[in-house]
């Protein structure tokens, strides 16, 4: 008789532990996933402001009039891709990186940075620069954990992500050499 009422007490231990380890498991995905959304639109906010700075170094009057235009025309095909797809807008931010990367050498940004006023627009474009791609990496792992943590089988079985669909990393050439200066 003893030994039906431990065995009784051990299973009813041992769920007790599998609900609890199960319902931390569920929050921190949840967690994972809120996070991914506050990730995602950080570095939607700071590729918008990323565009908006290119805009206004392309309207500065530092640079030649086809680079100014081939710059303003891609922030501005950057700008406008926010109601694409993910894949499009990562491309059209990774035409901006490239185009920007081209135009800006190293005797455009002295030009720019000897000019009245240029020092502070460079340093609010590398400023910009650099966020985005902290925000890139920032949802980059968000996601990364949050996929490891949901292929675990415990999360499989019992689907403790709910209907959620998978996250997808953003993959933006967002390296601007510019941004590098110090």
């Amino acid at each position: 008789m003893k030994g039906w009422v431990i065995g009784l007490c051990v299973l009813a231990l041992l769920i007790t532990f599998l609900i609890l380890y199960l319902g931390m498991t569920a929050g921190r995905i949840d967690r994972l996933h809120r996070r991914i959304d506050v990730a995602r639109l950080s570095l939607d906010s700071h590729l918008l402001r990323r565009s908006g700075v290119t805009l206004e170094l392309a309207s500065s009057g530092y640079l030649d009039p086809a680079s100014a235009v081939l710059i303003s025309e891609t922030a501005h095909a950057a700008r406008l891709s926010t109601d694409l797809s993910s894949t499009q807008r990562d491309t059209a931010e990774s035409e901006l990186t490239a185009v920007l990367n081209a135009v800006l050498d190293v005797e455009a940004v002295e030009l720019i940075d000897n000019g009245p006023g240029g020092h502070e627009i460079l340093e609010e474009f590398s400023a910009s620069a650099r966020r985005v791609e902290l925000s890139r990496r920032f949802l980059n792992d968000a996601v990364r954990a949050c996929v490891q943590l949901r292929k675990q089988r415990s999360a499989r079985w019992f689907h403790l992500a709910g209907h959620t669909a998978l996250p997808h990393t953003r993959e933006i050439y967002d390296h601007v050499l510019i941004s590098q200066r110090g």
